[in-house]
């Protein structure tokens, strides 16, 4: 029986040194103040630092006015993939998502973020004054 355990840890030890694993630059994004209608795409950028190709198989976000798109191919280890996220920037208020990344990575299903505040459209006014500024 001590033989069996013993070979259990060994195998356990060994798979987690053999496995894949993300590391994110930054893994929660914040927009900020944006303006209404206004650029929305952002970028979550990760390394595979294990030894292993990471495959991600889907991604799921926290709601329908946050559509992220996942790298068709495997991320080779000491590649960087990337994970791109739009927001419905058209809903004015603050915001705060979730976005779970589904691999085969060790830590298994990942949570990215996204957070800001989408104000109204700048007046006419506004516009005016800023153009004549520069």
């Amino acid at each position: 029986m001590k033989t069996f355990g013993t070979l259990l840890i060994v195998f356990f030890i060994s798979f987690s040194i053999n496995a894949q694993e993300f590391k994110f630059e930054e893994e929660t994004i914040n927009y900020g103040k944006i303006e209404k209608g206004s650029d929305k795409e952002r970028v979550f950028v990760f390394s595979n630092v294990g030894d292993e190709p990471i495959v991600i198989s889907r991604i799921q976000s926290s709601c329908g006015c946050t559509i992220p798109k996942k790298p068709e191919a495997p991320i080779m280890p000491g590649e960087k993939g990337e994970i791109k996220v739009s927001y419905d920037t058209n809903r004015i208020g603050g915001f705060s998502k979730s976005i779970t990344v589904f691999s085969n990575a060790k830590e298994g299903n990942k949570i990215i973020r996204i957070k800001g505040v989408v104000t109204k459209e700048l007046s006419l006014e506004k516009e005016k004054s800023i153009l004549t500024d520069i």
